[in-house]
């Protein structure tokens, strides 16, 4: 079992910046890939970026790419998500998602196909 814990979402104007944190314990972290998801009322969920075990892969959704960077820290078992330029539209829960890596070019985009997720971080981008 691998327990996610996410941090550092918060209220930020447009055109400012977030670091959004995931932390993982549990069983080891060893081999997943990861991703973040973001879900805003009345929403799906969608796909934001995902990063894989080696974080040699990264892929990000259209909306966020150029503006969002997906990191990862094996030793601290610990996933980013830095967040610049960031716009109303950008207003959700994100959640933090961790899955075995096997190896996909990019790892999966789609929620289901993720094994954990943690609780969520609020982002709020005002106008």
């Amino acid at each position: 079992q691998v327990q996610l814990v996410e941090s550092g979402g918060g209220l930020v104007q447009a055109g400012g910046s977030l670091r959004l944190s995931c932390a993982a314990s549990g069983r080891t972290f060893s081999g997943y890939a990861m991703a973040w998801f973001r879900q805003a009322p009345g929403k799906e969920r969608e796909f934001v970026a995902t990063v894989s075990w080696f974080g040699g892969i990264t892929y990000y959704a259209d909306s966020v790419k150029g503006r969002f960077t997906i990191s990862r820290d094996n030793a601290k078992n610990t996933v980013y998500l830095q967040m610049n330029s960031l716009k109303p539209e950008d207003t959700a829960v994100y959640y933090c998602a961790a899955t075995p890596d096997r190896h996909s070019t990019p790892p999966p985009t789609v929620p289901r196909e993720y094994r954990y997720s943690g609780q969520g971080t609020q982002v709020t981008v005002s106008s």
